[in-house]
């Protein structure tokens, strides 16, 4: 059975749902109740509410995200492109990345040996195709290619 969001108690009571699950930004849990058929006015104001109760919390919703994709294998690039795609301020984004506390170099070598084995390129194929996966995983390219080329290493 559905729920009605046609009040204020009902549009609250879904964020609240939602939230409990896992942390949700403002954009997307907007977007969500919209989908519920909750009425924009009313969504605004539980949001509002539930903001300042501390309930619903940007900071805390991009400290969660950054640290569940961080430990998926994504980097910082990759992170930050999802997190745009999400409605977050540019801003907010780049200083949850600053102060997250992940070394991104060791969350490079560590993606890099679960899907290569630790196993440096033999030829330029080779090099590409591991540059390719690393960057795709939102690495840079300096850090691909100080990785790949052995420099950064410590075995």
């Amino acid at each position: 059975m559905t729920v009605v969001l046609d009040t204020l108690v009902a549009v609250r009571r879904t964020a609240m749902d939602l939230l409990a699950r896992r942390e949700h930004g403002r954009v997307e849990l907007t977007r969500k109740l919209r989908q519920r058929g909750a009425p924009p006015e009313m969504i605004e104001t539980a949001l509002d509410r539930l903001t300042e109760e501390g309930l619903l919390s940007e900071a805390r919703y991009l400290e969660s995200f950054v640290s569940y994709r961080a430990r998926s294998g994504y980097g910082p690039a990759r992170i930050r492109e999802e997190l745009s795609q999400r409605g977050l301020q540019r801003a907010d984004i780049d200083l949850a990345l600053r102060e997250c506390g992940i070394s991104w170099q060791a969350q490079l070598e560590d993606t890099w040996r679960r899907k290569f084995a630790g196993h440096l390129p033999i030829d330029a194929r080779e090099r590409a195709k591991q540059g390719r996966f690393l960057s795709y995983r939102g690495f840079s390219m300096e850090m691909i290619s100080r990785l790949l080329s052995g420099r950064d290493l410590d075995d």
